[in-house]
């Protein structure tokens, strides 16, 4: 009975380490974190910190993310929007400051929905009167299937790019641009 207990508490510590190192080092989740940065030409930034889940060979848009309903766009943590100077993105003011960004997809439109709110864990959409604001996203069809959610800020002119959201055969779409 002694040599049981030792083994169930053997057992249990190494399973409670491995939990506890993975748990520290983001790196080793399935679904690593990632980051996409637009640099103006004035040297200010818009930062987004993400977590990158991989399809799995599951369906993902109407299927683990389901069409008409909040999604944390990512994993893990909540996805933030930090931007160091005022911007517009998608014609909607967005003063200096850090946000939580989630998103509504359809099968033919997005909505990206800017939460005042931070640091909550990515599932917990604070509500609705947190929102400093929902903007309407292209939709568009990936040239090639991606396995890996990715978020990154094309075509950046200066004053302006593309804040691009990236997963299985589909990319939303949204202009940032520096007021």
């Amino acid at each position: 009975m002694t040599k049981r207990i030792a083994l169930l508490s053997l057992t249990l510590l190494t399973v409670a380490t491995l939990s506890f190192a993975q748990a520290g080092d983001k790196s080793k989740r399935p679904s690593p974190p990632a980051s996409a940065e637009c640099k103006f030409s004035n040297g200010k930034t818009v930062k987004t910190d993400y977590s990158s889940p991989r399809a799995k060979g599951r369906k993902i848009y109407g299927g683990l993310v389901p069409f008409g309903e909040i999604w944390r766009t990512g994993a893990n943590d909540a996805t933030t929007f930090v931007t160091d100077s005022d911007v517009q993105v998608g014609g909607v003011n967005v003063p200096a400051g850090s946000y939580t960004i989630f998103t509504v997809p359809t099968k033919d439109s997005w909505k990206l929905v800017i939460s005042k709110k931070t640091g909550e864990w990515g599932t917990q959409y604070p509500g609705a009167e947190n929102d400093l604001a929902r903007v309407d996203m292209k939709v568009s069809a990936l040239p090639a299937p991606a396995e890996n959610f990715a978020i990154n800020y094309a075509d950046a002119n200066g004053k302006s790019c593309t804040l691009q959201l990236d997963w299985e055969t589909t990319r939303a779409s949204v202009t940032v641009e520096q007021k």
